[in-house]
């Protein structure tokens, strides 16, 4: 079987087609991953602008559609289900994909599964590596979410902490645009901190002990907070004056300033990932979303693990970021675990997985 995935969360309009192999260790492969980015829209203003984006979806997902089923050679009589990112998002991106599929599926008449965009995140692991080992703890990270799932069945989550605040993905953006770095700021930190000392800078961490009132179902102590180290390197930028006098830092000071803030968050990531993992006898685990392309996360989630010798599970580069493939992958999840949707279903900005 076929499927046609549709991904309009934030600022990637996608679409691909996914096939299942009839392999039960490795269930689905990509047949077709198209993937059109606003990053060069939004750079100028420094972030994402819903208005931006929703209008820029528009523009762009007919395209992106005939060309996902024109590279995969499949038409619409070969599709067996649409699959659609119902939520999280920006909820006017969102709508344009809810209602582009809800239209394409109601002229089909194929079936409609709708996706949770994390759920699509944690099955890009899947989709790249086959079958995890069950149980599996999953750190989905990027731009908007940090969080920490525990993986007993196929297609069963369980969330076991998520950020207090900032997400590790909005932190390296907010620290980028506090060095002068622009946006997105991830791949830029990342970047410079390959040359940087990350002992140069002492900058705090944070170890939270307690549960948090707004989810006292969580025991709170896996939770993650960036908001304190955003502002700490605020501070270190505004006390420390640039050396030479000049007007701004030094290249070398900023790579230094990066690479200790990066230090920091993956240390942070990485402790509390397998604290998780001791804790839940996971036999595996992985690390999904945009900030997972992290060089120093994906070198250390596998040195950790070798040490440990615990599995590891990482996405491509490609199946990081937001992608139409990994809503087709949770798509096909759900479809043969005979879960739809109707065709009155509605984008939720706030969905929960």
């Amino acid at each position: 079987m076929r499927i046609l995935g549709i991904e309009t969360s934030c600022d990637e309009t996608s679409a691909a087609v996914v096939q299942e192999t009839g392999d039960a260790a490795k269930p689905w492969t990509i047949r077709s991953n198209v993937i059109a980015s606003q990053v060069p829209i939004h750079r100028e203003w420094g972030g994402v602008v819903p208005e931006l984006a929703s209008r820029q979806h528009i523009r762009d997902i007919c395209g992106v559609v005939e060309r996902a089923l024109d590279e995969a050679a499949t038409s619409l009589g070969d599709l067996g289900a649409i699959a659609v990112t119902q939520g999280p998002g920006l909820v006017g991106s969102l709508l344009i994909g809810v209602s582009f599929a809800k239209a394409m599926a109601a002229a089909s008449g194929l079936p409609l599964v709708a996706v949770h965009h994390l759920a699509g995140h944690i099955e890009s692991l899947v989709l790249q590596n086959g079958e995890m080992p069950l149980p599996a703890v999953v750190l989905v990270v990027s731009g908007g979410h940090t969080s920490l799932y525990l993986v007993e069945q196929p297609g069963r989550y369980r969330l076991l902490s998520r950020t207090r605040d900032d997400a590790a993905g909005e932190a390296y953006d907010k620290v980028a645009k506090l060095l002068g770095l622009g946006y997105p700021g991830g791949p830029v930190i990342d970047r410079l901190a390959q040359r940087g000392d990350d002992r140069a800078v002492q900058l705090p961490t944070t170890r939270l002990t307690h549960a948090d009132r707004n989810a006292p179902e969580l025991k709170g102590d896996l939770d993650f907070s960036f908001s304190g180290l955003k502002t700490a390197v605020l501070r270190y930028v505004r006390s420390h004056p640039p050396s030479g006098g000049g007007s701004g830092f030094s290249p070398r000071e900023i790579a230094d300033v990066a690479a200790s803030f990066q230090r920091i968050v993956v240390t942070v990531l990485i402790e509390r990932l397998f604290d998780a993992a001791r804790r839940y006898e996971a036999k595996s685990v992985g690390i999904a979303g945009g900030v997972s392309a992290n060089s120093r996360l994906r070198a250390e989630l596998q040195a950790r693990g070798a040490a440990r010798e615990l599995p590891t599970f990482l996405p491509s580069l490609q199946l990081s970021t937001d992608n139409a493939a990994m809503i087709a992958a949770a798509g096909l999840r759900q479809f043969r675990a005979g879960v739809t949707a109707p065709l009155d279903i509605n984008a939720d900005a706030s969905l929960r997985l």
